[in-house]
């Protein structure tokens, strides 16, 4: 599971680098975000750019991560393609993630 991580301001930038986030990687997705996210600062922001495809799986693998960050920070989703924007907001998760339409 190939994962960018950069610091950009007061925020972690995680730029997944696959193309597919799906039932096939979900569980090594939550553990390398799970390994990022120890020493995070309040604002997490996950850079989709790359990813082509996420089903249920993958949408639930992001919202698990969202989870263990706790209440005091924030897992926030940036540059969605239009398969993964169209998942998103088919599920309504638009309504709980802040999106920017570009990554930091």
């Amino acid at each position: 599971m190939q994962i960018s991580v950069r610091r950009e301001g007061a925020a972690l930038v995680a730029q997944l680098d696959e193309a597919r986030l799906d039932a096939a990687v979900a569980i090594q997705f939550k553990d390398r975000m799970r390994e990022i996210a120890a020493g995070a600062p309040e604002r997490v922001i996950l850079d989709l750019s790359r990813v082509e495809f996420l089903d249920s799986s993958g949408l639930g693998a992001v919202i698990a991560v969202m989870k263990m960050l706790g209440p005091d920070r924030r897992l926030e989703l940036a540059a969605l393609g239009p398969a993964v924007e169209r998942v998103v907001r088919l599920t309504r998760m638009d309504t709980v993630f802040t999106i920017h339409a570009e990554a930091p």
